[in-house]
């Protein structure tokens, strides 16, 4: 079974922005062990509208980032389908890692520039293209310096904009930010807020962090722990643009405290080593840490 299937192509000046851009039905995966059929993921039932923000939270190891790689077409389901309404001739998705995921033997526009270079070979306007997102993300003055010369949000923008440069239907992001300190952290959302307000591409944004998910996402998905499925959906109410300060507001609080609320139960079950005397509690900085 294929991991997207394609769906006949619409007009965009009519229903691109009504009709779902992911569908997905019954998707599930599982892996052999040592020990025998691992279940990962589902099954799962997801509707991901055109030009949508979606962010996706659970436990860990509850099968968000395996639905990613579905997504992105690195693995197949093992039952069910993820279809696609395909809208252009163009790269249909591309993938930004937890892990930056760049070559560290390339320079900065070296990396940034690869994506359009596979295939067919690079188009008539790469380097165009290529140096707005440099400029963009604030890396012009760095397009010669290879990654060890660079900090972590730095290499991080990079892979956003080597993302972006193929100008892609779908951008895939995988804890993006999770390897970052928590400053940087929230600068990086707030760019990656302006960005995609800028440019409207459908997102699928897996995150562990509340707080992140409330400020980016025009909805959150809560998943279950393993095997992954959906066990509660929250519109996000506030208009766009946004700002950062909206981090401020009660009713922002309110709504992230809902949605942990939802997954709690989640948590607990999936942390094997959590007590009474060692309790999961929500933080800004994550979804949630241990106390000691």
């Amino acid at each position: 079974m294929a991991a997207l299937d394609e769906l006949d192509e619409i007009d965009p000046g009519t229903t691109a922005r009504t009709d779902p851009k992911i569908t997905v039905k019954g998707l599930e995966r599982h892996f052999e062990t040592p020990d025998g059929l691992l279940q990962a993921l589902g099954p799962m039932d997801l509707e991901v509208r055109d030009g949508e923000f979606l962010c996706i939270v659970g436990p860990s190891g509850c099968g968000k980032s395996t639905f990613l790689r579905i997504a992105a077409g690195l693995l197949d389901p093992t039952g069910g389908e993820m279809a696609v309404n395909r809208q252009g001739t163009g790269p249909l998705s591309a993938m930004v890692f937890q892990d930056y995921s760049i070559f560290p033997w390339k320079t900065v526009e070296q990396n940034v520039r690869f994506g359009l270079e596979v295939g067919a070979g690079a188009p008539a306007d790469a380097e165009e293209r290529v140096g707005y997102w440099l400029d963009r993300l604030g890396l012009a003055a760095f397009r010669r310096s290879y990654p060890s010369e660079l900090s972590g949000g730095m290499r991080q923008r990079v892979s956003i904009a080597r993302a972006l440069v193929v100008e892609p239907e779908i951008l895939l992001m995988d804890e993006p930010f999770a390897a970052l300190d928590a400053q940087l952290r929230m600068l990086m959302q707030d760019e990656l807020l302006a960005l995609w307000q800028e440019h409207r591409r459908t997102v699928v944004f897996i995150t562990h962090n509340l707080d992140e998910a409330v400020l980016l996402g025009d909805r959150v998905i809560v998943m279950s722990k393993r095997p992954g499925h959906i066990v509660g959906e929250f519109e996000v109410p506030f208009t766009r643009p946004r700002t950062a300060d909206l981090r401020g507001s009660g009713e922002f609080a309110a709504l992230e405290q809902e949605i942990w609320a939802n997954l709690r139960s989640e948590a607990y079950g999936a942390a094997d080593a959590v007590t009474p005397a060692a309790p999961t509690v929500p933080t800004r900085r994550g979804l949630f840490r241990r106390a000691r």
